[in-house]
């Protein structure tokens, strides 16, 4: 499928009642979700995946991708009117968006990072449609041993950008692909690690596992701190939100930088929107002749902040369409969805299901389209939003984990594994151990195994093979110096490298 295909294969999928009213109504859940500070983009999409078992893909991924686009947007909203991020996406966006709505121009911060989502999201989707097509075709010639590379060296990424310490990372990852072995071995069929319990013969289901540690988890941790936040005091108009002429032309430096910052840390396994703001913050502020600004009510702080987040989107997309590896936690759990409507993300999803990554690539840039309308036209009522009492807004979402985790095989050891890697979630995050490796380990590991076993088969069980092979032996190589690197930082700086924060 060439690029002109991605742009209009999915068009007679995605213009259809049921898909349009799904991505919108994704969008609005995406953009609440966003706005409330606690919940987390990954959070949403994992709550929401389950809901969408019945559905065609397409209306699947209507709601899916409307809810992450909406979140990625939503978050600058209670960052700008209550100095909290929504997500940790927002981190960045509080920096000058408070100070700038504490002088009266709520509205004015809240338009810039409309504005510069919605650029950097839909550069992020114009590189996506130019580079996905020519990456899956060369993937096609991948063997066994490429893949067992390829997802070895995603899966060392997302260990090493995860917060906390390398060590604790790699140890969630591992863990991961342990809980991954649990079932029947892929090449045997032989069930193993079932401890005699037949509901475990099949494998703990994917579903359940990702709510509990990214939603449940998350809802423990907004009980035990008892939030509470101030109230939104500030009346935004409509004009407000639309820069001047003159106010956009000069920020056009700072949105063309941001949206290839974004971009490119998109496509990175596992950095994320957090990152990418961060690092377009960084870079805004050492470009700008005014540095001294920054923090203090900046608009091209905001603008930086939010226009890497949404390019970093259609950068994650790149790997996970392309190559079946995560480009975030939130693609991880694109992948779950993917699954359970029996779709294989990686090369072949280009070529068995081309309708499928159209209509995907199209209703992501509808997305982008819809949050700009709705943030304007509802910006007052998202605003309202923040005041929402967790005493409501908490159990609700409890409901719809629980819910959504029984309706995957209608059974109630489900539930189980829901509030048990709910409980290890919550754990993990108590002692700075993020679940994020764990879960795209138990993803990644059945195929790493799958590959490693299938490349030892087909070269009489010569483990040379992996390093033999050009493409193998650099993404092991890669894997190896992700790694080392914080060591060898150490040795020849004699500090440890700084760490950054976790993803959304």
């Amino acid at each position: 499928m060439g690029i002109f295909g991605l742009y209009t294969l999915g068009w007679p999928y995605v213009l259809d009642a049921y898909v349009l009213f799904m991505v919108c109504l994704g969008t609005v859940i995406g953009i609440v979700v966003g706005t409330l500070p606690g919940l987390t983009t990954t959070m949403s999409v994992a709550v929401m995946t389950p809901l969408t078992f019945t559905m065609s893909p397409q209306a699947a991924f209507a709601l899916l991708m409307g809810t992450y686009c909406g979140a990625q947007y939503g978050c600058a909203i209670s960052a700008v009117l209550v100095n909290i991020p929504g997500t940790p996406a927002g981190l960045m966006t509080i920096l000058d968006g408070y100070p700038m709505a504490q002088r009266g121009e709520a509205g004015r911060a809240l338009g810039l990072s409309i504005w510069g989502s919605f650029i950097g999201g839909i550069v992020g989707i114009a590189v996506l449609g130019f580079f996905a097509p020519p990456i899956a075709e060369f993937a096609l010639r991948f063997g066994s041993q490429e893949y067992f590379g390829v997802m070895v060296f995603g899966l060392s990424v997302i260990v090493y950008v995860s917060y906390g310490s390398m060590i604790k990372g790699l140890f969630s990852g591992l863990l991961g692909i342990l809980l991954g072995c649990i079932g029947f071995d892929p090449v045997t069929a032989y069930p193993r690690y079932y401890f005699g319990s037949v509901d475990l013969m099949g494998g703990l289901e994917l579903i359940p596992m990702m709510i509990g540690c990214f939603g449940v988890a998350e809802l423990l941790s907004i009980a035990e701190k008892k939030m509470s936040l101030p109230k939104a005091i500030y009346k935004i108009t409509i004009r407000s939100l639309f820069p001047t002429l003159v106010e956009f032309i000069k920020l056009i430096p700072t949105l063309i930088r941001s949206s290839l910052i974004g971009l490119f840390i998109g496509i990175l396994p596992a950095a994320g929107g957090t990152i990418a703001s961060i690092v377009a913050y960084g870079v805004e502020k050492r470009c700008s002749k005014n540095p001294e600004r920054f923090g203090h009510g900046a608009p091209e702080g905001v603008t930086a902040a939010e226009t890497a987040n949404n390019s970093s989107t259609g950068g994650a997309m790149i790997p996970f369409l392309t190559l079946g590896i995560p480009g975030d936690a939130v693609t991880a759990v694109l992948i779950g969805a993917l699954l359970i409507h029996g779709l294989q993300p990686g090369p072949m999803l280009f070529q068995n299901n081309p309708e499928v990554v159209s209509s995907m690539f199209i209703l992501l840039a509808l997305s982008n389209f819809l949050f700009v309308i709705f943030g304007i036209v509802w910006a007052n009522g998202f605003a309202r939003l923040i005041n929402v009492s967790y005493g409501i807004m908490v159990p609700t979402i409890m409901t719809l984990c629980v819910v959504g985790s029984y309706a995957i095989r209608n059974s109630f050891f489900d539930i189980g594994v829901l509030g048990f890697f709910g409980i290890l979630g919550f754990l993990m995050k108590k002692v700075e151990m993020s679940p994020a490796p764990m879960v795209l380990g138990f993803i990644l590991g059945p195929m790493i195994e799958n590959n490693l076993r299938r490349g030892l088969i087909s070269s009489f069980g010569d483990f040379s093979t992996f390093f033999t092979r050009p493409l193998s032996a650099l993404f092991l190589s890669l894997t190896l110096l992700v790694l080392v690197s914080p060591y060898i930082v150490q040795l020849f700086t004699g500090r440890k490298m700084e760490r950054i924060v976790e993803t959304d």
